[in-house]
């Protein structure tokens, strides 16, 4: 009878410590910086966009308990293999460089490289195009990478945030910026970004520009990737993504 009263109360210990692990929370980082209209703090304080919809729908199809954890963006990857966070959803292309130090997920969504400048500006968005033009870029990017790699014959500055870039083009400062082609019609579209417009897409690049956006999460931790590509492919086939997308956007950015 002790045997039995032992392996049951074992048994109970495994069920119980198996029902925590499941209940963990995953922290899923999220660039601090406001990249509208991906993800970006309301008058409450609140998290909302594109993006930050897209975690939530993915979390509840692959059954994850999930918190936004706001990072700076120059020490997301950090924060990650640190354990700070569990997994990167902040807009973050898989690219070669990044595989070797972090996994990632399945894409779940993909978008080309653009060129803003001001409306007046007859300028494209080749390198011969650009040259002797200031040219604005986010720091740590795959925008800041692909610029200093073909525009060397431009004047590259570097912002620690996109929106710092959008300001400085709409006051003239610089002549124009490389970045994510979605958030940059979002500028455009706004009051602020009325003077600019998209000059062309960039050639692509998968080397540089990678193969769209995915989750990344630390070297090794399978059972995380595989969890959140289930939930990516379940949003995709159910048309939740879709759906998400229709609110924010015209086209599907898939």
């Amino acid at each position: 009878m002790k045997l039995k009263a032992l392996l049951a109360a074992a048994t109970a210990a495994a069920a119980l410590t198996t029902g925590a692990a499941a209940a963990e929370q995953v922290k899923i980082g999220i660039a601090a910086e406001p990249y509208p209209p991906f993800a970006s703090l309301d008058s409450s304080g609140n998290w909302v966009g594109w993006e930050v919809e897209v975690i939530g729908a993915v979390c509840a199809a692959a059954e994850l308990d999930c918190v936004i954890t706001p990072v700076a963006w120059d020490g997301i990857i950090p924060s990650l293999t640190g354990q700070q966070i569990d997994a990167i959803m902040a807009s973050m292309s898989i690219t070669e460089e990044r595989m070797k130090t972090i996994d990632f997920s399945d894409p779940y969504y993909n978008t080309p490289a653009v060129i803003v400048a001001d409306k007046s500006m007859e300028i494209d968005a080749t390198p011969e195009s650009l040259a002797g033009k200031i040219v604005g870029i986010q720091a740590s990017t795959i925008h800041q990478a692909y610029a200093q790699e073909y525009f060397k014959d431009a004047e590259l500055k570097v912002y620690q945030t996109q929106d710092e870039a959008n300001q400085d083009l709409f006051a003239g400062r610089i002549d124009a910026t490389q970045a994510d082609s979605i958030a940059m019609a979002d500028f455009v579209g706004s009051d602020t970004g009325s003077c600019c417009e998209i000059k062309g897409a960039v050639a692509d690049d998968p080397a540089i520009l990678g193969r769209g956006v995915g989750a990344g999460v630390r070297k090794g931790d399978d059972e995380l990737r595989e969890a959140l590509n289930k939930g990516i492919a379940a949003i995709l086939a159910d048309g939740t993504h879709e759906k998400i997308t229709a609110k924010y956007f015209t086209t599907s950015i898939y």
